[in-house]
């Protein structure tokens, strides 16, 4: 175990989300310490859609290498390891506990996210036929053959959203019994969505690497370009339950409109709370918690009882109201940032003699 490190901050997960807020509590000079065990939804990512400004081709690794190389410029500390406990000290802040890190900090922001439950093999690569977010790809698949995969009321309803994209849309039930209401099940059967309810026995790509068919039990083989699993989420909450943090019926974690739990100094920001399970989502929800950090956290404008318990007015010596670490590394990047060019030709010339 290392030295314990005091921060303002401490982000667990390192997803868009928590990426942003990190960003936004460091450059508002607040010492910001991240902790990511790795992995994640996006991460899995082959392709970047739906962020304005980052190329397609752009995949989820590299788009959070960036994102990690930008935080850890502007001063916040990345820790690659697993936060296996958090516990609220007597003083209202936290130790938290990862495996070569030890953290003292004000406030805790959750970005731990959630996970797909995945159905049963055989299934596509995620990413070339397997695909879990519904506003991010569903335009790949205008005009194709498309499944959804599941018995639930969730699927039921994706089948018939995707008849916006496309006239080929099968509801693979997989042998499961239907558990969508009655209502839904008139609904479905008013549109054109063929329910297959044959488990499947076998998969074949193309070259691509894409999907190419399914084969039923029966053996009958279906053509597919790709599809949506809708099995549900396993929330990663943990933390959040051990600290106090209410949840709400569906398994997120209760929070205001800036991240705030019910715990105090708690925040959760990104898929672990409720709304949609998308990047420029989750990259809001990460900004507007790291602004009220900013507004919990930062030392002016001093209150009238803090002045007056300090004896009066406040000496400019105080100022600025930031950490020597990150005011040396706001300095450096300034600097850097403010550096003229350098032209390479006219370096490169000789001096005259």
């Amino acid at each position: 175990m290392s030295d314990t490190t005091e921060y303002e901050v401490t982000v667990v997960g390192g997803g868009p989300a928590g990426l942003t807020t990190a960003l936004y509590t460091t450059r508002l000079g607040h010492d910001t310490a991240m902790i990511n065990r790795g992995g994640g939804r996006a991460a899995m990512m082959l392709d970047t859609h739906n962020v304005i400004g980052v190329p397609e081709e752009t995949s989820g690794n590299e788009f959070l290498q960036t994102a990690r190389e930008q935080v850890e410029e502007y001063g916040a500390d990345y820790h690659q390891d697993f936060v296996s406990d958090i516990e609220r000290r007597e003083d209202g802040r936290f130790d938290v506990t990862a495996g070569s890190v030890s953290v003292v900090t004000e406030h805790v922001v959750l970005a731990t996210g959630f996970s797909d439950v995945r159905p049963d093999p055989p299934l596509p690569r995620t990413g070339r036929g397997l695909h879990w977010c519904l506003h991010c790809d569903a335009y790949m698949f205008v005009d194709q053959p498309v499944f959804v995969m599941g018995a639930g009321e969730a699927a039921a309803k994706v089948a018939m959203i995707m008849l916006n994209f496309t006239d080929e849309v099968d509801l693979l039930t997989r042998g499961d019994e239907p558990e969508w209401s009655d209502e839904t099940d008139r609904q479905l059967a008013a549109h054109p969505v063929e329910v297959v309810h044959q488990e499947i026995e076998s998969m074949e790509k193309g070259e691509d690497g894409w999907l190419k068919s399914f084969t039923f039990a029966d053996g009958e083989t279906r053509e597919y370009r790709g599809g949506f699993p809708m099995y549900g989420s396993d929330y990663n909450t943990a933390l959040a339950e051990k600290l106090g943090a209410e949840l709400n019926d569906d398994g997120t974690i209760a929070v205001d409109d800036h991240g705030q739990t019910t715990a105090e100094g708690v925040f959760a920001v990104g898929d672990i709370t409720p709304g949609h399970n998308q990047i420029p989502t989750a990259m809001g929800e990460g900004a507007r918690c790291g602004i009220q950090n900013h507004y919990d956290l930062r030392t002016f404008p001093m209150s009238l009882d803090e002045i007056d318990e300090q004896g009066g007015d406040i000496e400019r010596s105080a100022a600025p109201g930031i950490s020597e670490t990150l005011r040396g590394r706001a300095r450096e990047h300034n600097a850097e940032a403010a550096a003229p060019p350098v032209d390479l030709d006219e370096a490169a010339e000789p001096a005259d003699d």
